[in-house]
């Protein structure tokens, strides 16, 4: 997993006075938990998180702290003003390279599906898929292959399992499925019964386990 370093420096005071200063001078008050000792407080300029933030990746962190202390972490918790969406604090949580964490995932599809070459709709039930593994071990992205989806079909969780990584989603959770719209085409002999298909509640045991086998040929 890629990393962003963001350099601040210690708060000498934790206050609400000491807070007010910190924000006017466009800084950002933050935590860091996890560690052996207590929690550190430290501060860093708001635009260290750009890259952190307002992103669609995930990333771990390399907090660096005047010239000899640097930790590794992850975004924990964050806090937005509630009418100028300026960041008004942050929590991270040390990490360690023997320790496992849990961390949102964003999911990329590959492929084309089946389904949508006839005429139909992917539509996403998850964005983001909450895993938990060691921080080194954890990818920037989960890939999900699409292309056997046919009409009716969906895709679970358990197609995109890894020894990386553990899936913190029940088994029956869906990822994303293939949906009839107004623009169906003519489709081919094995679509046909999908269309059907997608007009009841998808809880067939065979539909379920030919997407988990990957199936759908």
């Amino acid at each position: 997993m890629k990393s962003i370093t963001i350099n601040g420096s210690k708060r000498e005071s934790v206050g609400k006075k000491a807070t007010k200063a910190l924000r006017n001078a466009g800084q950002v008050p933050c935590v860091l938990y996890g560690g052996d000792a207590k929690p550190l407080h430290f501060a860093t300029d708001e635009i260290s998180f750009n890259n952190l933030v307002y992103t669609p990746d995930v990333h771990t962190v390399e907090i660096k702290l005047g010239d000899s202390e640097k930790f590794n972490a992850i975004l924990q918790d964050i806090q937005f003003h509630p009418v100028t969406d300026a960041i008004l604090h942050v929590d991270f949580y040390q990490i360690s390279d023997d320790k496992p964490i849990t961390m949102e995932i964003p999911i990329h599809t590959e492929g084309v599906a089946r389904g949508v070459k006839n005429g139909g709709v992917l539509r996403y039930n998850l964005r983001r898929l909450k895993v938990r593994g060691l921080a080194q071990e954890l990818p920037d992205y989960i890939t999900a292959d699409v292309s056997q989806l046919k009409i009716g079909q969906k895709l679970y969780v358990t197609a995109v399992q890894d020894e990386a990584y553990e899936i913190q989603h029940p088994d029956n959770t869906v990822i994303c499925q293939v949906r009839t719209s107004r623009n169906i085409v003519a489709l081919d002999e094995d679509d046909e019964d999908e269309v059907a298909a997608d007009e009841v509640p998808s809880t067939e045991t065979g539909d379920v386990a030919a997407v988990k086998e990957g199936e759908g040929n």
